[in-house]
């Protein structure tokens, strides 16, 4: 594709948004594309990297990240320019001119934030997506590993078993998810029990911040260093890179997945977990997933699955079940002994004699979704299940999934204020709730989005208060916002910010006044800056 000039994108850009009262009074597109003109002396190094709705791969390249179809209707608001950099010196002069021309930025790294804020805007955005950020460099001897913020966690998994099969990275468990977002927010995996989030093992860090400047963990301080491994990279600036400290893992694992309906007392083995997954062995990582599901009878019924990794051989695993959760009735049959790298494969649905698929940044199985999180602390009754199965079997919850996660282990040692990340000691398990929806019901999302936010009324009284926990890589608009414009109060970002972060937004509001007091990285769900306080209260 020819790739158009820059009189001629300025000429048509102008024209178009001339005709837009939002976008004429917000944002100043003209003036940015010839501010970028101006900043790269040679501007032909960027302008195939530049695409506007003029261009023909303008809509591929914005879809190619989108992970929720919610956001893919004619309605979303798009981006002004998206920007594909593929060098670090070419990300200073993008925020240079977007704020001189009061422009906001989206940074996107693989598309997966649950509300789409890396590729959405109710205001004049510009996208800087670090699909070109991907290289990975693995040193298998000291073992780290440094790797590009557009990098994917499948990418980062295979080049780690090209170089080690006994080495590994606390990550997620989708090989699309770029980790640019996802160690910024946590990134919890099922090595959380034996090493903790992906946050608690990132070592150094690169990043762009409001002035321009390139920084590294010496250069930006200790205090924004903390930050950014579980507060949100997007508040602070523009991540380029990681460092990473990678971990053992033995050269065999093993796996298995469960079944059981509620005839097969799903419940009752769901309520007994409670006690038991999170003080397993800390090599034991065991999660449930229910749906709903009808039976070989034709009944419909709720499933849970029982999923597991254990970092050992079957003959531990078999004796720490017996000894810890017999009810589950676990046999050696039900096992599967296998690398590390092929129980990756294997709870991502690949085959597991090909590494392959871990490289793909291509997701087919793109869907409508609304996801919300909690924390539970103390055991949930039968009867509160009981009540989730009752809401299942409504019209909406046909897709819905209940996920839950345990903790202890690693979890239960790192202190709760070492990262922004502070659901730590105390907390039994997480929940993952999550409502899918087909093409055909695009236009009914409305029912489905109610029936999950009753869901999450329902379980109220049994999961966490004071605040009500949340985890910051399941972004809910629900639990609160920012204004996009303006001032914004911290009691107002508190009400979401305590959420997600508990007493840590406190220095996270201390950080960002500092590194960016007139709060130019910013969207409904950013940590603001002191500086444009309006109420009374003490941070």
């Amino acid at each position: 594709m020819k790739t158009p000039t820059i009189s001629t994108l300025i000429f048509f850009l102008f024209t178009v948004f001339s005709c837009s009262c939002a976008a004429s009074a917000d944002g100043n597109v003209h003036g940015f594309l010839l501010c970028l003109k101006e900043e790269f002396q040679n501007y032909s190094s960027i302008s195939s990297l530049v695409y506007t709705p003029i261009n023909s791969s303008y809509q591929s390249v914005l879809d190619f990240s989108i992970r929720n179809k919610r956001f893919m209707s004619d309605s979303t608001p798009k981006p002004l320019v998206i920007i594909t950099p593929e060098y670090e010196y070419q990300v200073a002069p993008i925020i240079y001119c977007a704020k001189h021309n009061q422009l906001q930025i989206r940074t996107r790294s693989g598309g997966h934030d649950f509300e789409g804020l890396s590729y959405v805007s109710e205001v004049p955005f510009v996208i800087i997506d670090l699909l070109n950020f991907s290289e990975i460099t693995v040193d298998a001897e000291q073992k780290t590993a440094w790797l590009g913020a557009g990098a994917t966690i499948g990418m980062l998994y295979y080049n780690i078993a090209i170089k080690s099969p006994k080495l590994a990275f606390p990550a997620g468990f989708s090989p699309t998810v770029g980790v640019g977002g996802h160690f910024s927010g946590g990134g919890w995996g099922v090595l959380l029990r034996k090493y903790g989030l992906a946050a608690d093992n990132v070592i150094d860090a690169r990043i762009v911040d409001v002035n321009g400047r390139i920084l590294d963990r010496k250069s930006m301080g200790e205090d924004l260093f903390w930050a950014i491994r579980g507060g949100g990279g997007s508040s602070f600036g523009v991540i380029l890179a990681w460092k990473v400290r990678l971990v053992d893992v033995p050269e065999t694992v093993t796996v298995f997945t469960i079944y059981r309906d509620l005839d097969q007392n799903a419940t009752q083995l769901i309520h007994r977990w409670q006690y038991v997954a999170p003080n397993f062995d800390e090599d034991l990582f065991l999660r449930i997933v229910a749906r709903r599901n009808v039976s070989e009878g034709g009944r419909m019924t709720i499933r849970a699955a029982f999923n597991s990794v254990f970092l050992g051989g079957v003959d531990r695993l078999l004796a720490v079940m017996q000894e810890k959760f017999p009810e589950l009735g676990l046999v050696r049959d039900d096992c599967i002994e296998m690398s590390w790298i092929q129980s990756i494969l294997y709870n991502t649905g690949f085959p597991i004699d090909s590494l392959e698929p871990l490289l793909d940044r291509y997701q087919p199985d793109v869907g409508y979704y609304k996801g919300k999180s909690d924390y539970v602390q103390e055991p949930m009754p039968i009867s509160g299940f009981e009540g989730v199965w009752r809401l299942f079997y409504e019209p909406e919850g046909s897709e819905a999934e209940f996920l839950l996660t345990p903790y202890g282990g690693k979890m239960a040692e790192i202190p709760d204020n070492a990262t922004p990340f502070p659901h730590r000691a105390g907390y039994l398990y997480k929940v993952h709730h999550m409502v899918f929806w087909e093409a055909k019901d695009a236009h009914n999302a409305h029912k489905y989005i109610s029936w999950i936010r009753r869901l999450y009324r329902y379980v109220t009284p049994y999961v966490t208060k004071s605040p009500r926990g949340a985890y910051f890589n399941y972004r809910d608009l629900d639990i609160g916002v920012n204004n996009n414009e303006g001032p914004i109060s911290i009691a107002t970002a508190r009400v979401w910010g305590a959420k997600y972060f508990n007493k840590n937004f406190n220095r996270l509001v201390q950080v960002k006044t500092r590194v960016d007091p007139k709060n130019f990285f910013r969207d409904e769900q950013s940590i603001p800056p002191r500086r444009w306080w309006t109420g009374k209260e003490d941070i």
